[in-house]
């Protein structure tokens, strides 16, 4: 769906009537005292959230796949077949030798892509 200018502003106002940016500097107070309490890097945190707020704002959805990683090592920590616990085990069975290679290399890239990820922003979410 395409956002016209006529749309975004009244998304902007009814995130001004509601209290959207109020809350969002209640939120960024807490997150910079928790950051400091921990010592990481407030300027750090602040980039962070500011992107969070920014993806929010053009409705931008989580990855799925990273939502599945993210479960993964919140709940087993980094374990030694995260590609076979990520593998999408019907559609593996219909491809063929070569297929399921690229796809065993794509999908290590995406899970290596998305632990990075997960590595950069994990400090930023344990109290968020």
């Amino acid at each position: 769906m395409e956002r016209t200018l006529k749309t975004l502003a009244k998304e902007a106002k009814m995130r001004m009537k509601k209290g959207f940016w109020e809350n969002c500097e209640r939120e960024l107070d807490a997150r910079r005292r928790d950051a400091r309490a921990q010592g990481i890097s407030e300027s750090k945190m602040e980039r962070y959230f500011v992107g969070k707020v920014t993806d929010t704002i053009r409705g931008e959805t989580p990855d799925a796949f990273y939502l599945k990683v993210k479960k993964l090592l919140l709940e087993e920590g980094e374990v030694s077949d995260a590609i076979g616990r990520l593998t999408d085990k019907a559609y593996y069975a219909t491809l063929s030798y070569e297929e399921k290679q690229r796809y065993n290399l794509e999908l290590s890239e995406k899970y290596l892509e998305a632990l990075k990820r997960f590595r950069r922003e994990y400090p930023f979410e344990k109290n968020g």
